[in-house]
């Protein structure tokens, strides 16, 4: 037997996941200010730039590799081709310089704020790739500030 949900109850239980994400923790699964966007405030760029072992991935490459994958998303959603993505391109960046930082968080600001633009314009979700994107873009920036979390532990600064 079907049990369909309705669209305002998928789409605003999407925005409060994705808030909870990248904004501010509301209690869904996030500990008190531990939102991407709080964690990241609190790093400067030399912690940003350290990576756990030579030659791996600093926190400023996890930032950015979030931000290459929303853009990826958002064209993946609306029907882009996605077989020519380089996903080596979204890793290469390492060592930041404070205005360098200070740039990539607002544009992590902006990306993630149109993410929700496009999400909001979506009328039909019972389609595969904005639902499957939807749940991606969830899964895959809970992981990456997961990651980032830990690596605050291991990257003393």
């Amino acid at each position: 037997m079907s049990h369909p949900i309705t669209t305002s109850l998928f789409t605003t239980s999407l925005r409060a996941l994705l808030t909870e994400t990248f904004e501010n923790v509301q209690g869904i699964y996030l500990d008190r200010a531990t939102s991407l966007t709080e964690t990241l405030a609190a790093i400067s760029s030399e912690r940003a730039s350290r990576p756990l072992v030579a030659g791996g991935a600093t926190i400023a490459g996890h930032v950015e590799h979030i931000r290459f994958y929303i853009r990826v998303l958002i064209n993946y959603i609306d029907g882009v081709n996605a077989d020519k993505i380089d996903w080596k391109q979204s890793w290469l960046c390492h060592t930041v310089s404070q205005t360098e930082w200070d740039s990539i968080r607002a544009g992590l600001s902006d990306d993630y704020r149109n993410l929700l633009t496009h999400l909001d314009s979506i009328e039909n979700w019972d389609a595969e790739r904005p639902l499957g994107g939807a749940l991606a873009i969830v899964a895959h920036s809970a992981y990456h500030l997961g990651a980032i979390r830990q690596m605050i532990k291991e990257v003393k600064g």
